[in-house]
């Protein structure tokens, strides 16, 4: 699965992390906005790695957990969904909109393997500074580059570079951003 190659969802193994991580995120999800802390402290033991400053607003979802990491200052508003198959990393500075969903796993496109149950992963990397727009879906195997904005509803199937501005769907490169005024 982690090496990009095709796997079966339902080995024994990946049923019992994904429960692992199900019962984790819907007690976060379930907490009193009072208990914050002992919120965070569990969404910093769901996620692989994170660094300073992690701020989720529950609900979140995602697959498994471990294969999402983070730099420094990384928030995730209302009702994010990650399946994180395969890694999704986060640079440092990132900040996601409402209902952005990002998503690793994937299905064969030829239709006898499709009903064979295997799937596919590619990761996704999104850069430092970056901001998604709410509702934006971020696709398998993207990168999203340094100090760019994905607008609201986009949804992002190919790389795009450092310092744009892009939307769309799918996005596209709407114009470039001067980050270094």
């Amino acid at each position: 699965m982690l090496q990009g190659e095709m796997y079966n969802p339902m080995d024994p193994e990946l049923v019992r992390e994904r429960e692992r991580a199900r019962s984790k995120f819907q007690e976060i999800n379930s907490m009193e906005e009072t208990r914050k802390e002992d919120r965070d402290l569990l969404f910093y033991d769901l996620l692989g790695k994170a660094g300073d400053g992690l701020y989720i607003e529950p609900p979140f979802y995602c697959d498994y957990g471990y294969n999402i990491t983070a730099g420094d200052n990384l928030y995730l508003n209302f009702n994010c969904c990650i399946l994180d198959v395969m890694p999704v990393s986060f640079g440092n500075n990132v900040m996601l909109g409402p209902n952005v969903h990002i998503y690793t796993a994937t299905h064969p496109l030829e239709l006898k393997l499709r009903y064979s149950g295997k799937e596919l992963a590619k990761p996704v990397t999104i850069g430092n500074d970056v901001w998604i727009g709410g509702g934006a879906i971020i696709c398998p195997g993207v990168s999203i580059g340094n100090g760019s904005v994905i607008g609201a509803g986009a949804v992002v199937s190919r790389d795009i570079p450092d310092n744009v501005f892009a939307a769309g769907n799918p996005a596209k490169v709407i114009k470039k951003i001067d980050n270094n005024s």
